[in-house]
């Protein structure tokens, strides 16, 4: 009596393996770094921030300023809107210039500042305008 040898050909193993390597890449794609995301909130939540004061600015006719202060940040010059000034990530900060003005003129300045985290050394986010845009937010590495 001869008993046929059983086993996976080739092409069976081929398309296990395809399989487990999509969803490897799935995977990884799906999980994104923690401090990339942390420091794109923080970007993203300013920038909002900085369109709603300039939009306040438009409105009444003021000029608005938007600086760092040593627990956040402060929007000087809003006459009737209290706007947040703490960051969502502890250690987050500014790097270079660390006040931004938002005139109520339609056209501002070209302006930028970098967000960056002690606890995500070599990454930033930076949140800027040409001064006729809004305010947009990109991730450095």
């Amino acid at each position: 009596m001869t008993r046929a040898h059983r086993g996976f050909t080739l092409l069976e193993l081929l398309v296990v393996l395809s399989i487990v390597a999509l969803a490897t890449v799935g995977v990884s794609f799906a999980i994104r770094d923690s401090g990339a995301t942390d420091l794109q909130r923080e970007g993203e939540r300013l920038a909002v921030l900085l369109e709603t004061a300039r939009a306040q600015s438009r409105a009444s006719g003021t000029t608005v300023r938007w600086r760092t202060t040593e627990q956040g940040f402060v929007f000087e010059g809003l006459p009737t809107l209290k706007l947040p000034g703490n960051w969502l990530v502890n250690g987050s900060r500014t790097s270079g210039p660390a006040q931004l003005w938002l005139g109520p003129e339609p056209i501002i300045s070209a302006q930028q500042v970098w967000v960056v985290n002690d606890a995500y050394p070599g990454r930033a986010v930076r949140v800027g305008t040409d001064g006729v845009r809004s305010f947009t937010v990109e991730a450095m590495q």
